[in-house]
């Protein structure tokens, strides 16, 4: 299966907060800075995980995101199939 560079960064993304799960709500300036991914391009990709259910977010001082479920729940297999679907026009 061929990963679009989107769909590596939302996995990436979705690493990082399964790494950072921890720290309660990330936010995507933080991960921007670990991932070295521009903030907004971030913010594309997270809306499309936020809008299929795959991230939680707060707004506000404190805010960020997190996983919806626990990380041990999430595949790549799983996640890149359901990206592919999510992100076609």
């Amino acid at each position: 299966m061929k990963i679009s560079t989107k769909g590596r960064y939302a996995l990436r993304l979705m690493l990082d907060l399964a790494l950072h799960e921890q720290s309660g709500y990330v936010p995507i300036k933080a991960i921007a800075e670990r991932q070295d991914i521009s903030d907004k391009y971030l913010e594309q990709i997270i809306s499309i995980l936020a809008r299929a259910g795959f991230v939680k977010s707060v707004r506000g001082a404190g805010g960020g995101y997190k996983l919806a479920k626990t990380p041990a729940e999430y595949t790549v297999g799983t996640r890149a199939r359901a990206w592919r679907t999510r992100s076609a026009p």
